[in-house]
């Protein structure tokens, strides 16, 4: 048996990239002074890609990788701003409406709370949402595996989107 057609959809994102020598990094839309940037087809905001990923799950549009594929040489370095700019225009042609994110960021440096609320301003921008509707916030990974020995980043989003009846 199906179930009945609800108006709303959780989804999940998932992004991991690793460190590079020289700054800036960028995460949640924000620039970060830092002496590594995280390497990647774009500008590697991992913060932005997870909930853009999280986001076009939601609304039943596929993958980030699909909806805007690293083979595209015109995306090339494109920023997680505009990679959130294109996932809104998405959404809104599909008739979906983000009504909240939840995001948490893994690193061991830099220390991310003084640039949360210019992360969650940013990322809201990008979507055109109110803020309110996006929390972000770091964790440590306590030493473990890639991330503890400050090799890169990873963020988790889970994404609560309304559909069109």
């Amino acid at each position: 048996m199906n179930p009945p057609n609800l108006p709303f959809r959780i989804g999940l994102g998932i992004d991991i990239h690793p460190f590079v020598p020289g700054g800036p990094l960028w995460l949640g839309c924000t620039r970060i002074d830092h002496d590594h940037h995280l390497a990647g087809h774009s500008d590697g905001d991992a913060v932005a890609h997870a909930i853009g990923d999280a986001l076009l799950s939601a609304a039943g549009m596929g993958d980030l990788g699909t909806f805007l594929p690293d083979t595209d040489p015109t995306l090339r370095g494109i920023s997680g701003e505009n990679v959130l700019k294109r996932v809104a225009a998405g959404l809104a042609w599909r008739g979906a409406a983000v009504i909240n994110i939840d995001c948490s960021v893994v690193c061991e440096s830099p220390a991310l709370a003084p640039y949360l609320p210019r992360m969650i301003q940013a990322t809201a921008a990008a979507l055109g949402i109110d803020p309110s509707r996006v929390s972000i916030k770091p964790r440590h990974a306590e030493g473990l595996g890639f991330v503890g020995r400050s090799e890169g980043v990873a963020a988790q989003a889970v994404a609560l989107v309304g559909l069109p009846a």
